[in-house]
């Protein structure tokens, strides 16, 4: 809590009780001070210039602008490019000082001070509809976006009958004329919403680092902007084909390939491939099938490749900017995930949930609130699923831990191939069960994401809430919370309350794979925790309970024999090198343009629209393996250069990683140092959850951390609205956070 509201200073830079580091120096918070507000400043013309770019004063600008600034080596491509695309690729340089003068190891915590308040970005305004749960800021950006669309189909629609007025013809001819030209506006609206759709699937974007959206986040803003997107470029395609038809040259019209001018042909396909992904992507088709959306998602490669082809390069060069850095950001995932993990441990629990431990090397950086993607080759080679990192950064150096809930096809091949090898284990030689590891279990990995800052230590107070599997990032919360404390490490929470809803209790242990009093002992001194467990499907408790089962069904540990360690190439990894990433594969590009302009297109003459569009993909994509794939062998010469010899994990190592994740079952929930209760037959009341709290810690921030299931999401958030529209000055203000993810 700070003296002026909202007001936050990087805890490790500030001298506080829990630290006696110095303040940040002055020219430091200056020069970030001033990074900032170019960013804002050009950010804000950008969009302002978007905005109003329908506005025919805007456009007739917008037009003596690139007629000043063609006569360059890269012609109009280059003009419309500087307008359009050219703001957020320097935002994004700027963004590399930035993040590199905030620091890796800053936390953002707020002063204390005298009382509780609203974040735009934590309060839910809408937690019903087709949405989902949206909070106040996402509010905003949804009712700009829809404003600018309204505003834009306006204004084109006043334009379009001023120069219908212009041609004196008949009717037909009139609406014919009108249609085609309302399918271009529609169109060009259409490219301004893709100029914002990659942004937010670059997983590892400069751009989400500055800003501190995570990946399951920025997911969905995707879905919204590509659901207007497509409705967009629908119409688009719409209004032609009625023009066309109307003409009675509908085939002929759909086939036509021109090459100065639009080419149709191209636009089709990559209208029919855009509309495959929409259709698969609907949440029906996504839930029930969700091999049918990953798969069909890959058109995303003929939807760029021939809308590039069926504008030309100066058109598509509007949204270029999006393109390139989501093709940099899936460069760099290829690169790291060719990379082949071992996997140190893996263990299956009663209940259907599989435990994994991967090696990592120990300059990779993430928070407890991370995610990885996992693919297991033996498995698929294509797929590739998400899941919450379930251990602390500060639980070992060289281990990453996540759990998987077996629910489908794959998850359950998994749990087969690992109880297969647990089986085997007590009759084979300790060599013959590594061999039988490295055959049947090949990891790769890409991440971890997650949040720039560990938002979860900016809370003095703290509500968990987990629905099933949801406990998973709990975890890891708890654990880098406990380590925290134990270590003397900066660490805001003092009073947390985890509320876990189960179906069965077979999954209770899953619970005890963090030894809190192993990590942290006499935690209780410096941190308030109460755990509230309910058991929906169970109306009392089963007969063997209170009896020190074991956990775990089967359970297997792989000493490590090559090293093979995860990347940090992506994710939340070493901000000067994403940096020179980003720089050189923009500098390539920019050099691949010019070359192409001086030595083949001016020299030869090339004027198809369409060749041109090709080549200037060519040159985005030869920018980012050429110039981006250099870098990218300096990174990891310099990863190699870096890691210590002392990485190499050995049996002993392992062993210790088994004893520090085995959880202790010797132990009476009663005599630690915690509230723990278990409910039967009974699902959590938020309201009265909520309530006491209030009355409880008093006028304070609460912060709401919520894993599970839509319904769960949609429960907790409205619970929060209701307790905040409600609130007294006396009382607490929740703020809610989803960490749930859905693809």
């Amino acid at each position: 809590m700070g003296e002026v509201s909202g007001y936050y200073e990087p805890l490790l830079k500030e001298t506080d009780e829990f630290t006696g580091n110095k303040k940040t120096p002055l020219w430091v918070s200056s020069a970030k001070l001033a990074l900032k507000a170019v960013m804002c400043v050009i950010f804000i013309l950008w969009v302002a210039f978007i905005f109003l770019r329908p506005a025919e004063f805007m456009s007739n600008f917008s037009d003596t602008l690139t007629n000043a600034t063609k006569g360059t080596v890269f012609g109009i491509t280059g003009s419309i490019f500087l307008l359009f695309s050219a703001p957020i690729l320097i935002i994004a340089f700027l963004a590399i000082p930035h993040l590199i003068l905030s620091g890796e190891d800053e936390v953002q915590v707020k002063k204390a001070g005298k009382g509780a308040s609203f974040r735009l970005w934590t309060f839910p305004v809408l937690v019903d509809g087709p949405f989902g749960v949206v909070t106040a800021a996402e509010m905003i950006g949804i009712v700009l976006f829809a404003v600018f669309t309204v505003w834009a189909v306006v204004m084109y629609t006043i334009q379009n009958y001023k120069i219908l007025g212009e041609f004196d013809v008949a009717f037909k001819e009139k609406c014919i004329f009108l249609l085609e030209l309302t399918g271009l506006r529609f169109g060009f609206i259409g490219l301004i919403c893709l100029a914002f759709l990659f942004l937010p699937v670059a997983r590892g974007s400069i751009l989400l680092r500055l800003i501190d959206i995570p990946f399951e986040h920025a997911t969905r803003y995707h879905v919204w902007l590509g659901h207007l997107t497509m409705a967009l470029f629908t119409l688009h395609g719409l209004f032609y084909v009625i023009g066309w038809a109307m003409q009675g040259r509908l085939i002929e019209e759909l086939l036509a390939w021109k090459h100065i001018g639009i080419a149709n042909l191209p636009g089709v396909i990559s209208l029919a491939a855009g509309l495959v992904m929409w259709a698969t992507s609907m949440p029906g088709v996504r839930r029930i099938n969700f091999e049918l959306f990953f798969y069909t998602h890959q058109l995303y490669i003929v939807f760029v490749v021939f809308l590039a082809l069926h504008v030309g390069d100066f058109v598509f060069s509007i949204a270029a900017a999006g393109i390139f850095l989501f093709m940099l950001d899936r460069f760099l995932r290829f690169c790291q995930s060719r990379r082949v993990v071992d996997v140190l441990s893996a263990k299956c629990f009663p209940c259907g949930t599989v435990e994994l431990v991967l090696s990592k090397p120990e300059n990779l950086r993430y928070n407890a609130l991370g995610w990885v993607f996992l693919q297991v080759r033996e498995l698929s080679w294509l797929q590739w699923h998400p899941f919450s990192v379930s251990s602390s950064p500060l639980d070992g150096k060289n281990h990453l831990a996540i759990l998987i809930k077996v629910l489908g096809g794959w998850t359950g091949k998994l749990k087969e191939q690992i109880s297969s090898l647990s089986d085997g284990n007590d009759d084979q030689s300790e060599t013959q069960t590594l061999l039988k590891h490295y055959q049947k279990i090949t990891a790769s990995v890409e991440g971890p994401y997650g949040h720039e800052s560990a938002y979860h230590l900016t809370y003095e107070n703290l509500i968990l809430v987990a629905g099933g599997i949801g406990i998973s990032p709990f975890l890891a919360i708890l654990s880098d919370i406990l380590h925290r404390i134990n270590d003397g490490l900066p660490s805001l929470p003092k009073n947390v309350l985890l509320v876990w809803a189960i179906k069965n209790s077979d999954e209770l242990p899953l619970l005890q794979t963090i030894d809190m009093e192993g990590i942290c002992p006499l935690f209780s001194d410096k941190l308030n925790l109460e755990i509230k467990t309910y058991v929906t499907r169970e109306t009392e408790p089963p007969l063997e309970e209170g009896i020190a089962s074991k956990p775990v069904s089967s359970s297997c540990v792989f000493p490590s024999l090559t090293g093979r360690r995860m990347s940090g190439l992506v994710g939340t990894g070493h901000v000067v090198w994403s940096g020179l990433y980003l720089v050189a594969s923009t500098i390539g590009m920019v050099i691949c343009v010019a070359m192409l302009n001086v030595l083949y297109i001016n020299p030869f003459n090339v004027t198809y629209w369409w060749y041109k569009g090709l080549l200037f993909m060519g040159c985005m994509a030869a920018g980012i393996v050429i110039f981006g794939g250099l870098v990218i062998c300096l990174w990891q010469l310099w990863e190699r250069k870096t890691a210590s010899p002392k990485e190499d994990f050995n049996g002993a190592d392992d062993l210790a990683i088994k004893q520090q994740r085995e959880p202790r079952m010797d132990k009476i929930s009663g005599q630690e140092q915690y509230v723990s209760t278990v409910r039967y037959g009974q699902r959590p009341d938020f309201g009265e959850i909520f309530g006491s709290m209030s009355e409880r810690w008093g006028n304070v921030d609460i912060g709401v951390i919520l894993c599970g299931p839509p319904a769960l999401q949609t429960s907790v958030a409205k619970e929060c609205r209701t307790q905040n529209l409600k609130r007294r000055n006396n009382q607490s203000i929740f703020h809610f956070n989803s960490h749930s993810f859905d693809l």
